[in-house]
């Protein structure tokens, strides 16, 4: 073997350690592309999934105007029900939104008895069930609210079934200290034939209360109860939409319809309890059944034993507000 002279050595070497780096940078070169693959794989799937799960409302347009050079922004509390919401095990998604239980320790009107084991989710949407609390004449109710409050320009839309069992059915907007109140729905169903007055009429309303000593103002004209011509309001799904465009001014639709305008002190608050400010407080969002002894009326045992009559159901509610464009 011919012996290799210290240059030709050096130089070999050098050669047999530039192979080894290229084929290091070669190994490197194939991990980063094969990084890069996952996260463009990665990528694609997280923007498939959200092109699959489309919104219940998406296609569905706000009925009301944002404004002009303004567009509607849908807020973080609209949501779907598309979790598992157990009577006494709400989810995180659930949480981040809602209260199961009214706005403060009040437990509702009448023989109401708000009940966080009354509202679950079901098929996709929130349920809201009334049941026979045993030995007792109270009426166990399920109830939801906002746990934060909201103010106006704001539009409210919720997709709902009202039960079947006289129970007034609603979704509404209340300030924390009780005293001002806008009411999207509220809905008094029953199969029974005296009460198909009631039952074919959808209540669109306000409050302006003072408490003490009580005093409570709402509209009482005939335009606040919607007459369904065709049907009763709990036959099927519909859409009950308010836009509070203003302390003075509520406007009202009904599967998209524009049905009724509230505006001016002598509708809003022809008495002056609210000082002059009109419906200025934020609000919370409120979902409920409640017995209103009001009406002298109240479900029978069967009628709450009975799920086809006693659930008021609500597909999904979508809250916006304008922002400029």
């Amino acid at each position: 073997m011919v012996p290799l002279n210290e240059t030709v050595f050096h130089l070999a070497l050098r050669l047999v350690k530039r192979q080894i780096l290229y084929k290091n940078k070669d190994k490197k070169r194939i991990k980063e592309k094969i990084m890069l693959k996952h996260i463009a794989s990665g990528i694609a799937l997280v923007v498939l999934s959200s092109s699959v799960h489309a919104a219940d409302w998406d296609g569905i347009p706000v009925p009301a105007s944002a404004g002009p050079g303004k567009a509607w922004q849908i807020q973080p509390i609209s949501d779907e029900f598309r979790y598992s919401a157990a009577p006494n095990n709400k989810p995180h998604a659930f949480k981040k939104r809602w209260k199961d239980f009214f706005i403060n320790p009040w437990t509702g009107p009448g023989d109401s008895e708000f009940s966080s084991g009354h509202s679950y989710t079901i098929n996709g949407a929130l349920a809201l069930q009334s049941a026979a609390k045993p030995g007792t004449n109270k009426i166990y109710t399920g109830v939801i609210s906002s746990k934060k409050t909201f103010t106006y320009p704001l539009y409210m839309e919720v997709m709902a079934k009202p039960s079947s069992n006289t129970l007034a059915n609603g979704v509404w907007l209340l300030s924390p200290d009780s005293t001002q109140e806008i009411d999207a729905m509220e809905a008094y169903g029953s199969d029974r034939p005296e009460q198909e007055w009631f039952d074919r009429r959808m209540h669109i309303s306000h409050h302006v209360f003072i408490r003490n000593p009580f005093q409570d103002y709402q509209p009482t004209d005939a335009g606040s109860w919607v007459f369904n011509p065709q049907e009763s309001w709990r036959a099927k799904f519909h859409r009950y939409g308010v836009h509070w465009i203003d302390p003075w001014t509520l406007d009202y639709y009904i599967d998209g319809v524009f049905v009724r305008r509230v505006s001016g002190s002598q509708m809003i608050d022809p008495l002056g309890y609210t000082a002059g400010t009109g419906l200025n407080k934020p609000m919370h969002i409120i979902l409920d059944v409640e017995h209103q002894d009001w009406r002298d009326v109240r479900p029978t045992a069967a009628e709450l034993a009975d799920d086809d009559k006693s659930i008021f159901f609500v597909d999904w509610i979508r809250v916006y507000k304008p922002i400029n464009l």
